[in-house]
């Protein structure tokens, strides 16, 4: 399962391995900010407090947007992160720097 917090709306989802966080949040109707979906606006981002071990690894889109630091926090671009398995245990929630 996999909690995603938008700007004012939770949802509990089944986690589909494949699919990003953001992906996941607009299938289910959470309020996740984003512009691109492609790694380049950085409004989907989204600090990962449970299960950052079970996405794939951080991206080149990430590195080119996010500080060393932030990942050491936690944070993610949704868009690029994705779930690895059907059974995986996330917690995440979006935190634009807007």
């Amino acid at each position: 399962m996999i909690e995603l917090k938008g700007r004012t709306k939770t949802a509990v989802v089944e986690a589909e391995a494949g699919l990003s966080l953001l992906d996941l949040a607009l299938k289910h109707d959470v309020d996740w900010s984003f512009s691109c979906a492609r790694g380049t606006c950085a409004r989907c981002r989204c600090i990962v407090t449970e299960g950052g071990d079970q996405l794939e690894g951080i991206t080149d889109e990430e590195w080119d947007r996010l500080e060393p630091e932030e990942f050491e926090e936690g944070y993610r671009l949704g868009c690029q992160a994705i779930v690895k398995t059907a059974d995986a245990q996330i917690k995440a929630a979006n935190k634009t720097y807007f």
